[in-house]
């Protein structure tokens, strides 16, 4: 299929639009004047139910509901383990001394979650922007599911990084880099290759991402948010992201 330039303005803004939805998570770095735990606490644990519900409940049941025709249950679970291996060994890559302080950690945890949300982004910017370019209509349904849960993802980055670093800057700047790689990566990436593209290796993608933001959610950002003990405002803010995740589902999916 031949894509022609004024054939494609459609689809890639609301490719866009999708992708810099996750400049939204960072509206909540405006809103507060001083660094607060209870800020903190609530959006580690409202990012990491919504990373540990899309993963669950979007990335690997679709990528398993393709593959598992041509492939063996252990041929998934190895591409999930996988992409929380490819995590772990950057975790090990940016190792920590032992007087590291919070803020070190909050930022390593904000870099992580730009990095997975960047190989989310790639593929979900692939499949909205096919989607768009076949079906304006479904393009449009797909553009406002994906731009909900990006919010939240763009959280995930946007407040540890700007309690670690104090800069509101470096938080937009690298909310917006994992945001824009949504219409940048997908498009260049299916205009490049878009010949060796197939449903497997997209499929394939999905579960590797849910392997890598799962471990973010289960290793990194409820361990953070535990750590303060502040288990009301955690179970409030985990279960509300599930109810949001829900209603998504329900309305958008």
């Amino acid at each position: 299929m031949v894509i022609y330039m004024n054939n494609i303005t459609v689809p890639l803004i609301l490719t866009t639009i999708s992708g810099l939805s996750t400049m939204l998570g960072s509206i909540i770095i405006f809103t507060s004047k001083k660094v607060n735990n209870t800020i903190l606490i609530s959006a580690l644990s409202f990012a990491a139910s919504i990373m540990l519900g899309v993963s669950i409940t979007d990335l690997i049941p679709t990528g398993y509901s393709y593959l598992i025709k041509q492939y063996s249950l252990i041929f998934i679970i190895l591409l999930i383990l996988l992409g929380a291996l490819f995590t772990y060994l950057i975790d090990q890559y940016i190792p920590e001394s032992s007087d590291v302080t919070t803020n070190k950690k909050l930022y390593k945890i904000g870099l992580f979650s730009a990095i997975a949300i960047c190989f989310h982004n790639i593929p979900e910017g692939i499949i909205t922007f096919i989607s768009s370019y076949k079906d304006i209509t479904l393009g449009i349904s797909l553009t406002i599911a994906i731009a909900l849960h990006n919010i939240p993802e763009g959280i995930s980055i946007s407040l540890p990084i700007y309690y670690s670093t104090k800069s509101k800057i470096k938080a937009l700047l690298y909310t917006f880099i994992s945001g824009i790689s949504e219409p940048i990566g997908g498009l260049l990436i299916y205009l490049i290759f878009r010949n060796y593209i197939s449903d497997t290796i997209l499929n394939s993608i999905l579960l590797f991402v849910g392997g890598m933001m799962s471990y973010i959610s289960l290793i990194k950002l409820l361990p953070e948010a535990i750590k303060y003990k502040r288990y009301r405002i955690i179970s409030i803010s985990f279960v509300f992201g599930i109810l949001l995740l829900l209603i998504n589902h329900h309305y958008f999916g």
